[in-house]
């Protein structure tokens, strides 16, 4: 069973509720961010950097810190290209199902992790995103707690089941719109199609007059409004 036509409307419960989650940038910008999860793979995530290079679009990685320590040189490349760096754990386990203490050594473990492999500071490396989506109350609690901010999404395609290239991107474009978080994958679950996926959806979205940021440049726009709202 699919569940694509559900993820619209969990978005829509769900953003006015945890205000402060990343859920999107300005809905008033035309910058939208692309964000991949579960890499780095050490075959599906350098054909999609070659991708985001030809294409000179920067985006956003969220690491499994497993994933990571397994190939530290191919996140040494996604920094080194410019690309946003964020946290997904150590394991692809549902963060209300740690304990605690599992949680903090979760994501400490994947900050560490990335530092070596690239340089980064562990102070740099603040933006999580739950697998899965997952979180509840005390989960947010806890990552303001610790300093970390939490990111999650607006347009989910579902492409971790491979519906196949051509409907991952009709999926993203009837979805899309200003501001929005696109959320992909360069996992083990569906990162076979995510290098023909952005090869194929990035140039219609520069189509229609998209301007790909990071996730940090949506914070950015994000504190920007809550202040002008004051």
């Amino acid at each position: 069973m699919q569940f694509f036509p559900i993820f619209p409307i969990i978005y829509r419960i769900l953003r006015p509720n945890f205000p402060d989650c990343l859920w999107e940038g300005n809905n008033s910008s035309r910058n939208i961010a692309l964000t991949f999860d579960d890499g780095p793979h050490p075959q599906y995530t350098p054909r999609l950097l070659e991708i985001l290079e030809y294409h000179k679009i920067p985006a956003s990685f969220f690491l499994l810190g497993a994933c990571v320590e397994r190939s530290p040189h191919i996140v040494k490349k996604i920094h080194a290209s410019g690309h946003w760096i964020g946290l997904h754990g150590y394991t692809h386990h549902n963060f209300p199902f740690l304990s605690e203490t599992e949680l903090q050594q979760s994501l400490e473990k994947t900050q560490t992790a990335i530092s070596s492999a690239c340089g980064l500071r562990s102070q740099q490396i603040r933006d999580v995103r739950p697998p899965n989506g997952f979180f509840t109350p005390k989960t947010l609690k806890l990552l303001q707690k610790w300093n970390y901010r939490p990111v999650m999404w607006s347009v989910v395609p579902e492409d971790w089941v491979r519906p196949g290239v051509l409907t991952v991107t009709q999926r993203v474009l009837k979805l899309v719109k200003q501001g929005s978080t696109i959320v992909l994958h360069d996992g083990f679950c569906g990162g076979e199609d995510v290098a023909e996926i952005a090869n194929t959806l990035i140039p219609q979205l520069l189509e229609r007059e998209y301007n790909f940021v990071t996730i940090d440049a949506l914070w950015e726009e994000k504190i920007k409004k809550v202040k002008r709202d004051r």
